[in-house]
């Protein structure tokens, strides 16, 4: 009996926790009124999270008669709080993929990742083609960074460019199935138009995700060669 009231009183908390995520900052007597809730179980599961570092309190001023303010408490999710969150979607990310390569096969696996890339590449390539190439690096790690991977380019030594993404949302999932990182990498020299080689994943224990993006030249040299082999 007290394993299903800790349950329950788990998933209840689970749900302020996804409240405060899709609607924060907010305070508790709307998160009261939405999940049906008493000011005192409102206030034992906001201390909880609080506790756990899920959440944290933030300050709000609400208009009252005579147009005095007065301070409001609100609650808002932190990042320890979002991180818990994708950990969730990574598990259920996991298990879609590993029914499918069950039902299906590990080739079915490589064609889901294709197939959300290809997304990517049509969303992008519009854009990409009317980008020097040159600039190419840079606008694609800018892009990046719209979708939430805090990616930047940069130029080494050695020639050529690096692509470097410092966050990965799918790093947990593409460490059991690393399909998902060779299909963006193909993307990727599909959207830049020029060989690439992935050089680390954060996804292998990396701290970063490097790819090195050959020079524009060695690309336009490859379709110089191969004009001529089939023209032979």
């Amino acid at each position: 009996m007290q394993h299903v009231e800790a349950g329950a009183e788990q998933s209840t908390r689970a749900r302020v926790a996804r409240l405060i995520l899709e609607h924060g900052p907010i305070a508790a007597a709307a998160l009261g009124e939405r999940l049906g809730l008493t000011p005192a179980a409102v206030r034992r599961h906001l201390d909880a999270l609080l506790t756990d570092g899920m959440i944290e309190p933030r300050t709000a001023r609400t208009r009252v008669q005579r147009g005095r303010g007065r301070p409001a408490r609100m609650f808002a999710i932190t990042d320890a709080g979002r991180s818990a969150f994708e950990h969730a979607y990574d598990d259920l990310a996991g298990s879609a993929l590993r029914f499918l390569a069950q039902r299906q096969g590990e080739d079915a696996v490589g064609d889901f990742a294709r197939s959300q890339m290809a997304a990517l590449v049509e969303r992008l390539a519009p854009a990409m083609r009317e980008v020097p190439a040159d600039q190419r690096v840079r606008v694609l790690a800018e892009a990046l960074s719209a979708e939430g991977y805090a990616a930047s380019a940069s130029k080494p030594r050695v020639g050529g460019e690096q692509l470097c993404q410092h966050h990965c949302p799918v790093s947990h999932v593409a460490a059991a199935f690393p399909q998902l990182c060779e299909a963006e990498t193909e993307a990727f020299a599909e959207l830049l138009g020029t060989p690439v080689q992935r050089l680390a994943t954060i996804a292998h224990g990396d701290g970063v995700c490097t790819t090195h993006v050959s020079p524009p030249q060695l690309s336009e040299a490859m379709n110089r060669n191969k004009s001529k082999e089939s023209g032979r």
